[in-house]
């Protein structure tokens, strides 16, 4: 299975349907689906402007991220943490999707758009470690750096 078909196929897992997504998105590559979070992973949503920098943060630091979106008119960044995360999160302006909640997700290789990945899912289950997360966010909001 090639990456974007094994990207796929992580995504659809948690879909109600996988096969009915996997379909949809292999015949419009440019759409998305709406797709449960807290089963496969929860979703924490930062604002834009804190969004890139704990992402620059990140970048140096890990070799392998976890998968992040960004939002129509970039205003938000969501990166994909451990199911349960986002019940135990606590964080002023952070908010978090998990069980109960639907994320619109784009296609794997969806990279261009208003609702894209900055960084693609691989299908590994990679997912961003949100103690790591959180001490990057730390770091961004603390400004630029040397």
């Amino acid at each position: 299975m090639t990456g974007a078909k094994t990207a796929v196929a992580w995504l659809a897992s948690v879909a109600p349907d996988p096969e009915a997504c996997r379909r949809q998105w292999e015949r419009d590559p440019r759409g998305v689906a709406l797709l449960p979070a807290g089963k496969a992973w929860d979703v924490l949503i930062l604002p834009g402007e804190l969004g890139y920098p704990t992402l620059d943060v990140l970048t140096r630091v890990l070799d392998q991220l976890g998968p992040v979106l960004v939002g129509f008119g970039e205003a938000r960044t969501g990166f994909l943490v451990p199911p349960g995360t986002a019940a135990r999160w606590v964080g002023t302006g952070i908010r978090g999707a998990g069980p109960g909640t639907w994320i619109v997700v784009p296609h794997p290789e969806r990279t261009t758009g208003g609702l894209r990945w900055l960084v693609p899912p691989d299908g590994s289950g990679t997912l961003t470690d949100p103690a790591l997360l959180e001490l990057a966010m730390h770091e961004a909001a603390a400004g630029p750096f040397a």
